[in-house]
């Protein structure tokens, strides 16, 4: 890209900007939040930038220091990592505005920024890199970013669930790196590109998506593998739980559609594809359930996400009707991909919401919340707001997201997803309407304690963040059109452009 005749590597700025945050929110002692805000503003404007280029080209490819394939280190985006970074940068501005208010008044500010934008750098990496080991590479990142962040919450609840979710993720990245292994010892490259032109139907592409899909579904925590999530979102601070669930397991599961649908594609069978599928539908009603049971207001939105999640699953027997990838695979990504940007803000605001609750009572034991309804209006509007995203409901994008599934699914002659998709949408209506009959019942009876009233006074900027989250969520169900041709464009991986 050329600026007043200055060539700007535009890709390497996604990483390198975050990470020169970091650096700087560790020499300055004061101001952090600022500075973090900064960073998120140059890099929206980096994507926009980005936008505009992708409007007239398919996909944008930077090689690092000229040296390309299998040598260097390459950079690609197309539309659905486009899309991604989007959501990502403005999740990461919310989120961003909604920590300075929630670290005020507490030391955990000093390690918290630092770990955060390590975090961010993680996520723009999983998004454009364009090789298997650089992939690693960014999952290591994010993984042990989220473990810390977790972790900072410092009660003994807290501890033990990063303690778990270090293991699983340091077992998923063991998978990942023996298949990546596999693929190096067949191919002799690691170059998503090179091997999507040379991949075979062999048994050793089998054994590397096999550890690969291991790996990348212990980090998305699709059941049975989700057995670290629950207690690691609902035991992080607010704002830590909000990122997990809305963009560090999409980061994973974006990685895993890119090997399935791209580089593994003639490896993949119909049978694989219908079993992701089962699991996922298996995850909806499980996490459904186990959100109707939960006792804490966090834990029962932890549990709503492994439900959420199921439906990402179903992407793989939508796209896969036959042999190979089919015609119904771009209207299935599309579906998916919404699915993921209407869940990450309405996700996102859940969570928010919950920590603003929890803040200002000192507690979120769902069946002591009587009364919260006259207590905290803004923190249930926004819950209510995005539960009905997440219920499925016109006008939200939820619905949206729902309805191009079930288009799929009925067009694919696949009618039993369609059942899947309404149950889902169904015992989601439960959990939501449980906590708002608690939150309007017994208006007068919600204790708060003296103590806690300090705290109150920051909730109303934090409401506004989980609330501005809540509100995109039903913009998201006027305009869908602009994501959907966003996607249309090809993919940087199976339709190599231009090296920049």
């Amino acid at each position: 890209m050329m600026i007043l005749g200055i060539t700007l590597p535009v890709l390497p700025l996604l990483v390198g900007l975050p990470l020169l945050a970091a650096i700087a929110v560790l020499l300055i002692s004061s101001h952090r939040w600022r500075t973090s805000i900064s960073t998120v503003i140059a890099g929206l404007q980096l994507l926009i930038v980005i936008l505009a280029i992708q409007t007239t080209e398919a996909s944008y490819h930077y090689t690092l220091g000229g040296w390309g394939a299998p040598l260097g280190i390459g950079l690609a985006a197309d539309g659905l990592s486009l899309a991604l970074l989007l959501i990502t940068a403005v999740l990461v501005l919310m989120i961003s505005l909604y920590s300075a208010w929630y670290f005020s008044d507490s030391s955990k500010a000093t390690r918290f920024w630092p770990i955060w934008w390590l975090l961010v750098a993680g996520l723009n990496t999983a998004f454009i890199a364009a090789d298997a080991f650089n992939i690693y590479v960014a999952l290591e990142m994010i993984g042990l970013s989220a473990v810390a962040l977790v972790a900072l919450a410092g009660t003994r609840m807290a501890l033990v669930a990063a303690l778990r979710y270090a293991l699983a993720g340091l077992l998923g990245s063991l998978c990942y790196l023996l298949g990546v292994a596999l693929l190096y010892r067949a191919y002799g490259t690691l170059d998503l590109a090179q091997l999507s032109a040379q991949m075979q139907a062999d048994p050793l592409s089998w054994a590397a998506l096999s550890l690969i899909s291991v790996g990348l579904l212990l980090k998305t925590a699709l059941l049975p593998l989700h057995f670290w999530l629950p207690p690691a979102h609902a035991s992080a601070p607010a704002p830590v739980s909000a990122a997990l669930s809305a963009l560090v397991v999409k980061a994973s599961f974006f990685l895993l559609v890119r090997f399935w649908l791209e580089v593994f594609d003639p490896a993949v069978t119909v049978t694989a594809a219908n079993f992701l599928g089962v699991l996922g539908a298996i995850a909806i009603f499980y996490g459904c359930i186990g959100a109707c049971r939960a006792q804490r207001l966090k834990l029962l939105v932890a549990y709503s996400t492994v439900a959420q999640l199921g439906y990402l699953f179903l992407l793989f027997p939508l796209a896969f009707t036959n042999s190979s990838l089919e015609m119904f695979g771009d209207a299935a990504v599309a579906a998916v991909t919404y699915f993921i940007i209407a869940h990450a803000l309405a996700k996102a605001a859940m969570f928010l919401a919950a920590g603003n609750i929890l803040v200002s009572c000192g507690h979120d034991e769902i069946n002591n919340l009587n009364g919260l309804a006259r207590h905290q209006p803004l923190a249930l509007f926004t819950f209510a707001i995005a539960g009905v995203s997440l219920i499925g409901l016109p006008p939200s994008g939820g619905f949206i997201a729902k309805w191009l599934l079930l288009n799929v699914a009925i067009d694919s002659g696949q009618w039993w997803w369609v059942i899947v998709v309404l149950a889902g949408g169904l015992l989601t209506a439960i959990y939501i309407a449980r906590v708002l009959n608690v939150a309007f019942s017994q208006m007068d009876s919600l204790n708060i304690s003296e103590e806690m009233t300090v705290t109150r006074s920051r909730t109303i900027g934090m409401a506004a963040c989980g609330l501005t989250l809540a509100i995109l969520t039903i913009l998201l169900g006027f305009n869908a059109e602009w994501i959907l041709v966003l996607l249309n464009g090809s993919s940087p991986i199976t339709d190599a452009g231009v090296v920049r």
